[in-house]
C-alpha cells in the first residue's frame, strides 16, 4: 500500500523507465544463500508473487501486471486486466493458484483469472465524502477470505487506516481494528489462526511500525517485534514455520524507496529474528508474499543505483 504522501508507484520517466536505478528480481533460498538475479529493467517491476506451480512470477509495473519464469529463461508476458490500467502493487493469488485478487487506484478490489481478463469488482460502495480506499494483502488458505487495508480519508483530511475481510466472491465486511495509527500489511497464517500485520500502535514516535498479529476475529493481538528498526510487511512461508519481513532503518517514516533495507526472517511467535540479506530497496521490494510455494525460496525486488553515463 501507498500512503498519501509516503513513497511513489515508481520512480519513472515519461518513458516509464526509472531515472537513476534498475529494478532487479532476485531470488534467494530460505538459508540466505545462493541468491541470484532473475531480471533486470529500468522500468518500474514491483511486488512478485510466486504462481501456485512454482515456475512464474506476477508482479506489477507502472499499473498493470506481468508474469515472467522463475528461472529467467522468458521475456515478461502483459496480463491483461480489461479496463484497469492503474493497478497498485498490492496483489494476491488463490490458494489453487487459479486467480490474481488485486487492488486498483480507483480504491476498489477485484479478481480476475490467472492469464488475465475482464476484472470482476469484489469490494463494496463506501461513502463518497470518506474516500475509502481498498489495499489488498492477503488470502486465507480456504481461498473464502481476503483482507485488507482500508484507507479512510475523512472531510477533516483525517485519515485512518484499519484492517479489514471481506469474503473472496464479495459480500460484506468485516472490520477488524479500530486504531488512530497507520496499520498495514495484513496476511493470513495458512492454518488460519493469525492475521500478521505491521503498526505502530505501540510506537512512542511517528513512524516506529513493528510487527504483530491477531485472530481472525480481531482479537488476541501480540506484538512480536520491539527493536530499533522500522519493521514492515510481514509474510508468513507457506509452511508456517518461518515469517519474512522488510526491515527499514531507525527513524524510517512510512515504507519508501531506494532506502538500504534489510530482508528478514523470524519464527512465527516473533523468535529468532535474523537477516537474510541486506540491499537498496523498499517499496515495491516486498509488499505482497513472495514465498515460493515450497517455503524453499523468496522473490524481492531491489533496487540498485546505476551510473547513468553507462545507460545514457
Amino acid at each position: 500500500m501507498i500512503k498519501p504522501g509516503i513513497g511513489n508507484r515508481s520512480h519513472t520517466d515519461e518513458q516509464g523507465k526509472t531515472a537513476d536505478r534498475l529494478a532487479q528480481l532476485t531470488v534467494i533460498d530460505r538459508d540466505g544463500k545462493n541468491r541470484r538475479v532473475r531480471y533486470a529493467t529500468r522500468e518500474s517491476m514491483e511486488a512478485p508473487n510466486w504462481t501456485a506451480d512454482g515456475t512464474g512470477l506476477i508482479y506489477n509495473n507502472s499499473g498493470s501486471l506481468f508474469r515472467i519464469s522463475v528461472a529467467g529463461t522468458s521475456l515478461p508476458r502483459y496480463l491483461p486486466t480489461g479496463d484497469l490500467n492503474n493497478l497498485n502493487n498490492d496483489h494476491c493469488l488463490s490458494p489453487d493458484g487459479g486467480t490474481i485478487y488485486m487492488s486498483a487506484d480507483d480504491g476498489h478490489l477485484y479478481s480476475v483469472g490467472i492469464d488475465g481478463g475482464q476484472p470482476r469488482r469484489i469490494s463494496n460502495d463506501r461513502d463518497p465524502q470518506r474516500r475509502f480506499h481498498s489495499y489488498l494483502h492477503g488470502v486465507s488458505a480456504d481461498g473464502h477470505t481476503l483482507v485488507y487495508v482500508g484507507l479512510e480519508t475523512a472531510p477533516t483530511g483525517n485519515t485512518l487506516t484499519n484492517i479489514y475481510t471481506i469474503p473472496a466472491q464479495g459480500g460484506a465486511d468485516r472490520q477488524l481494528t479500530d486504531v488512530n495509527v497507520p496499520v498495514d500489511g495484513p496476511e493470513f497464517s495458512p492454518d488460519g489462526k493469525w492475521i500478521y500485520f505491521n503498526g505502530e500502535l505501540a510506537a512512542t514516535r511517528s513512524g516506529h511500525a513493528q510487527l504483530f498479529r491477531m485472530a481472525p476475529d480481531g482479537t488476541g493481538m501480540e506484538q512480536l517485534t520491539d527493536d530499533a528498526r522500522v519493521n514492515w510487511f510481514p509474510h508468513p512461508s507457506p509452511d508456517g514455520e518461518v515469517i519474512a519481513y522488510l526491515s527499514y532503518p531507525p527513524a524510517t517514516i512510512g515504507h519508501p524507496a531506494d532506502r538500504e533495507v534489510m530482508l528478514k526472517l523470524m519464527k512465527p511467535d516473533g523468535s529468532q529474528s535474523q537477516t537474510l540479506c541486506a540491499f537498496r530497496g523498499g517499496q515495491g521490494t516486498i509488499n505482497v508474499n513472495s514465498w515460493s510455494p515450497d517455503s524453499r525460496h523468496l522473490a524481492f525486488v531491489a533496487y540498485p543505483k546505476v551510473d547513468q553515463k553507462s545507460v545514457n
